[in-house]
């Protein structure tokens, strides 16, 4: 599997083929048992996947923390495991809240929003990490057709921006529709 820089590349296929492991696996998420992972011409240890944050990724339900705001959300991973300080944070979670339309719901908590800006908090939350890639499970499921094109627009909206994604999706005409390119994955 390659993708460009600044490209959308979009895993789709049947329930069960391995997708949503695949995107975990880059992400540090999973074991990977065997391969090797290249990226920019050089290896990739495997086993330092999850600290190089390679790849912010962004859940089918989003896993919010529901007791946290929607600040305290964005700011948690990057003060408790990248040391950034709390002041950094906060200014950089307000930023990107701000270029997702969710400036003023920075001291909501998760229950209070739509889906659509929990798709968006959950987004923001995996850019604080300065992530290489975005990955996204399932970013349109149970969603209505007008919340699926605002997903739609933010994930073009970030390939304008120069942001290399992964989409996971069942749904070929989004898949069709946003990427440069789509890989079939089949069970065996």
């Amino acid at each position: 599997m390659t993708i460009e820089d600044g490209k959308i590349l979009s895993l789709v296929g049947p329930s069960g083929g391995g997708k949503t492991t695949l995107l975990r696996m880059l992400a540090g998420l999973e074991t990977i048992d065997s391969g090797e992972i290249i990226y920019n011409g050089e290896v990739v240890p495997i086993d330092h996947l999850e600290n190089l944050n390679l790849l912010g990724f962004v859940f089918q339900d989003f896993q919010l923390f529901p007791h946290l705001s929607v600040l305290d959300n964005l700011i948690l991973s990057p003060v408790k495991t990248m040391g950034m300080s709390k002041e950094e944070a906060k200014e950089k979670a307000l930023g990107l809240l701000k270029r997702l339309g969710l400036g003023e719901h920075a001291g909501a908590y998760p229950y209070s929003l739509s889906g659509g800006q929990k798709q968006r908090v959950a987004l923001a939350r995996a850019m604080m990490i300065n992530p290489q890639i975005i990955g996204y499970d399932e970013p349109t499921s149970a969603l209505d057709p007008e919340l699926r094109q605002e997903v739609e627009k933010l994930i073009l909206q970030n390939r304008e921006a120069g942001m290399t994604q992964i989409v996971v999706t069942h749904d070929l005409q989004f898949a069709e529709t946003i990427s440069d390119h789509i890989l079939k994955i089949n069970p065996k």
